[in-house]
């Protein structure tokens, strides 16, 4: 699943140390979308490679992939949302001054040579 907005809060990062030992390390986010009514969205990302890949900033307007899971503790059920894909939106923005400007792309119109009488075509 899909959910577009912007980034309002970043939370602490949350770590620790497994069963088996090994550290571990999340963080939260809270994006919110626009749509009439806006509706807000308290995610997490999973692991410090993650974290540290998808770089999220404050006031950031992302598209995140989610999956939604659910877990018993204490006879209580909790949620939980794990990002596992980011995406910038507006990444085709304009580029900041001083930063090098890409060529135009090539036109799809052929050059003519104005001499060229003969025609193949039937009507």
């Amino acid at each position: 699943m899909d959910f577009s907005g912007k980034i309002i809060a970043i939370l602490q990062p949350k770590g620790g140390v497994s069963k088996a030992g090994n550290e571990w390390k999340s963080q939260e986010y809270v994006i919110e979308n626009h749509d009439q009514y806006p509706k807000k969205m308290c995610f997490e990302v999973f692991g410090t490679e993650k974290i540290e890949q998808f770089a999220i900033l404050m006031g950031e307007e992302l598209t995140v992939s989610f999956d939604i899971d659910a877990r018993q503790w204490q006879d209580r059920w909790f949620n939980s949302i794990r990002v596992w894909k980011v995406e910038r939106i507006g990444a085709g923005m304009p580029l900041a001054a001083g930063s090098p400007v890409p060529p135009p792309p090539p036109t799809a119109m052929p050059d003519f040579i104005t001499g060229d009488t003969k025609d193949d075509l039937p009507f």
